[in-house]
């Protein structure tokens, strides 16, 4: 695309964006000055407007306007303010002012922009020791923060006494809130307004927000005015505190914040209300963002609305306020949320009776102050910045995370690369002023951005010049800038006259009834051809009927990448032909090994073989896949005349007279291709009686073909009977013994399961017990009667 930075009726300075290429190299070349005009009457050609001038550096020059007469206007960097960061000590006796810190360099810069062209700086940011720190405790004093009131009491002087552990210099502020005074929030019957607690409990009326103290050094001035607060009380669990800390971050006088560390520690036991919710009292006017504050009351509770969160975030991060709230447990979870969306804010665990608060606030100072931020206001349309920080042990950081540096100690130094880059020149005035600053410090650095949006030259313009047309315009960087109502190269025509048919006939070639060929505009009788989105694409000639990207292309290539296209006719280089440039007149592509184009069997067209010979191919007619091969078609002719053997024995006069034979010893002694300033191939071949032969074939001069061979034959040697005929009988005997083993040792294996099997049955046999009735014993028992066995 091209943006345009500045638009006059005749000139028209524009910067060139190609592919990915940096700005910075491929940027605009503004208009070349008068000397180049004057002494270049054809600079322009035939169909070209003023604004071709404007160009990029080599094509101007390939035009024939020299690198002197070019102006080529580039960006620039002026630091202002460069104070260096302080070195402050809490020992030293003398104190610097809170004004007199430094604590990021440079302050002050002054940006020369040309639009693309990026320009970057670098930032230095390093924490002074003993900084000054301002700490305002804004409390919650509804009724369930009756215990914590208690322990707030004496924080004043505990909390300097802690403090002084980090600064010398540090002063305390106390305010409270409840909530606004209108229904649904509070009761507003009398009795209640007076007391909204029970009967029992001696409760002040409700409030928004009250500024106690100011902020002081006097820590007993605290204890003093806190210990008079009294408890008050509402109806609904959210509290108004955002109203609070909107009062806080707007009413600076009132509160007393100096130019210094700004702490604001926001202390409650419930939710919050926020836009939006005080429809439920009628209240519908949003919040105005400023200070209400009468008698150090908030006097506009009632009148507008609770600010958002995203009012709330603006005004804090404005007034440079670092928020810590301290809240209960239970609502732990919604604060993080909450400290999400606000930078520099920080979250922690208050205890039931905020007894802790004192450890509370110095961890999250110490989290807040560990951790630097840089953001900046808003910038003009077309500006973009880029951040890339530099932080401690070497951590680099980019993208969103460039902004910041983390764990960052008292007298560490860390740096930050910040990159400006602008796409167009802003529409009214010629410069702006953005500021960058470290979140929750008062400092901050100012950048004053001036755009290069015209040509130096253009200042030394001669007005009423006679080169335009007797005075009907400017003449400035070497072209004319007519007057209101005249156009034309040279100012010649009233744009009353642009339309008439006399002059558009003059722009239709042969009569035609297209005006400039519908490439162009008819301006006083000339045409001026339209612009194409790519700057290198150009309309030109008389009629705007030439260009030179509608040529023919090869390999998606404008004229093959080897020419140049004009009037659609590719002139090409040297050494190149064809309609598209694409045809080589360089043989070296098609020459083959043996040094011959196309292997002398084609024709090189366009650094290609074209092989007339069908059965050979390849880049270089070298391929034969339906050929012999050289030794096998050499071989028969070789082995007649070397050996006086094969097929063409009887013809070998008369077939294989055609190569000079040259016999060797041995394989050692024939030729080798590294001795060889011709072609050669190395043979080895075998004959019906399975001996091998081994020879070379080469062709010297494309005429003289020599065969060296080996004039012994390796023959394969005669079998050794001996050895086989033992080795067969020894195998058959082998073979005999290990079947009568295995026959032996089934035998085995198979009496064994029987003589198991039979003693298996034997004992499983059962044999009969009774009498033989025909078996009569030979003893005769004989029983006493008259024995009784005693």
């Amino acid at each position: 695309k091209i943006p345009f930075l500045r638009m006059t009726p005749d000139i028209v300075l524009f910067s060139f964006r190609l592919g990915t290429l940096s700005l910075a190299n491929h940027c605009s070349t503004l208009c070349e000055i008068m000397t180049c005009f004057l002494s270049l009457q054809d600079f322009l050609k035939q169909g070209e407007s003023k604004s071709a001038r404007c160009d990029e550096l080599k094509s101007l020059i390939t035009k024939g306007c020299s690198k002197a007469k070019i102006e080529n206007p580039r960006g620039s960097i002026s630091i202002d303010k460069d104070k260096p960061v302080t070195n402050r000590k809490k020992e030293v006796a003398e104190k610097l002012k809170p004004d007199q810190i430094t604590q990021i360099q440079p302050q002050k810069l002054s940006l020369n922009l040309r639009s693309g062209e990026a320009q970057t700086f670098k930032l230095k940011f390093k924490r002074a020791e003993d900084y000054p720190i301002d700490l305002y405790y804004l409390m919650d004093l509804s009724f369930s923060m009756k215990d914590d009131l208690e322990n707030v009491k004496n924080l004043g002087t505990d909390l300097m006494r802690e403090m002084q552990e980090i600064t010398s210099d540090f002063r305390i502020g106390f305010g409270s809130f409840v909530e606004k005074t209108v229904m649904p929030y509070i009761s507003t019957t009398p009795a209640r307004l007076l007391n909204p607690c029970t009967s029992n409990e001696n409760c002040t009326s409700p409030f928004s927000y009250k500024n106690v103290l100011k902020l002081t050094e006097n820590g007993q001035q605290f204890n003093s005015l806190v210990s008079k607060q009294q408890i008050s009380g509402n109806l609904d669990s959210p509290e108004g505190g955002f109203d609070a800390i909107m009062q806080v971050a707007v009413c600076g006088d009132a509160i007393g914040w100096r130019n210094v560390t700004r702490l604001l520690v926001f202390s409650t036991d419930a939710g919050f209300h926020f836009a939006g919710d005080g429809k439920l009292g009628g209240i519908v006017l949003p919040n105005d963002g400023k200070c209400h504050l009468e008698n150090n009351m908030y006097t506009m509770s009632h009148y507008y609305d609770y600010p958002s969160i995203a009012h709330l975030v603006q005004k804090l991060s404005d007034n440079n306020i670092q928020t810590i709230f301290a809240v209960t447990e239970e609502f732990q979870p919604v604060y993080k949320e909450l400290k999400n969306l606000i930078p520099k804010s920080a979250v922690g665990t208050l205890s039931s009776n905020s007894s802790n608060v004192i450890k509370l606030i110095i961890d999250s100072y110490n989290s807040l102050s560990s951790e630097v931020i840089l953001e900046n206001n808003k910038v003009p349309e077309g500006v973009s910045i880029k951040y890339k920080s530099i932080c401690k042990n070497g951590v680099v950081g980019t993208g969103e995370n460039g902004r910041k540096c983390s764990n960052i100690s008292i007298g560490d130094e860390v740096s930050f690369d910040i990159t400006i880059e602008s796409q167009k020149c802003p529409s009214q005035g010629k410069s702006e002023t953005i500021r960058i600053k470290p979140l929750g410090f008062n400092e901050d650095v100012e950048i004053v951005l001036n755009f290069i949006c015209e040509c130096e030259c253009s200042k030394g313009g001669e007005p009423l010049s006679k080169i335009c047309h007797n005075g009907n315009g400017t003449f400035e960087c070497g072209a004319c800038r007519c007057n209101e109502g005249r156009i034309g190269r040279l100012c010649e025509c009233s744009t009353d006259e642009v339309r008439t048919d006399d002059l558009d006939g003059n722009c239709r070639k042969d009569n035609g009834t297209d005006i400039c060929s519908n490439n162009g505009d008819c301006v006083c009788g000339t045409c001026e051809c339209k612009k194409r989105e790519n700057p290198e694409e150009r309309y030109s000639g008389k009629f705007c009927d030439c260009d030179n990207f509608n040529c023919d292309r090869s390999n998606n290539k404008l004229c093959g990448g080897h020419g140049r296209c004009e009037c659609r006719v590719c002139i090409c280089d040297a050494n190149y032909t064809g309609s598209a440039c694409d045809c080589s007149l360089d043989t070296s592509t098609c020459l083959a090994a043996n040094k011959q184009i196309c292997n002398g069997r084609g024709t090189c067209e366009c650094g290609v073989c074209k092989c007339t010979n069908p059965k050979f191919q390849g880049p270089t007619c070298e391929i034969c896949p339906t050929c012999p091969g050289v030794c096998a078609e050499h071989k028969e002719c070789v082995q007649c005349r070397a050996f006086e053997t094969g097929e063409k024995k009887d013809t070998c006069q008369r077939d294989c007279s055609y190569f000079n034979l040259i016999r060797v010893k041995d394989r050692d002694k024939l030729p080798q291709p590294a001795d060889q300033s011709y072609p050669l191939s190395h043979c080895k071949e075998r004959d019906a009686n399975d001996c091998w032969f081994y020879y070379t074939y080469a062709v010297r001069n494309d005429t003289m073909r020599e065969v060296y061979v080996v004039e012994t034959l390796e023959c394969p040697a005669g079998p050794d009977i001996i050895p086989i005929v033992a080795g067969v009988v020894a195998g058959i005997v082998l073979i005999g013994l290990a079947l009568l083993l295995i026959w032996k040792l089934l035998m085995i294996i198979h009496d064994r399961r029987e003589f198991a099997k039979f003693e298996k049955e034997k004992m499983n046999a059962k044999w009969d017990t009774g009498e033989n009735p025909i078996y009569k014993s030979a003893v005769t028992t004989v029983v006493n009667p008259k024995y009784e066995g005693k």
